[in-house]
């Protein structure tokens, strides 16, 4: 695996803590707090569309 630089977690209500990070290689990772090892890897505007979207509420079932 890519060494992750990864962000200050995101935490909504409850347990949802969520890390956002970015690799040397250009991909986006997202991850639950803790659980690092099993995230999702994908392309950075793949993940600033998934944040767009949960912003403009068409993912509020995901937090």
């Amino acid at each position: 695996m890519a060494d992750i630089t990864w962000e200050q977690p995101f935490c909504g209500e409850g347990n949802s803590c969520f890390l956002l990070g970015t690799d040397a290689e250009g991909n986006a990772h997202i991850a639950v707090a803790g659980r690092e090892g099993e995230g999702i890897t994908d392309s950075v505007e793949a993940l600033r569309t998934l944040i767009r979207d949960i912003k403009a509420g068409k993912a509020d079932h995901l937090l």
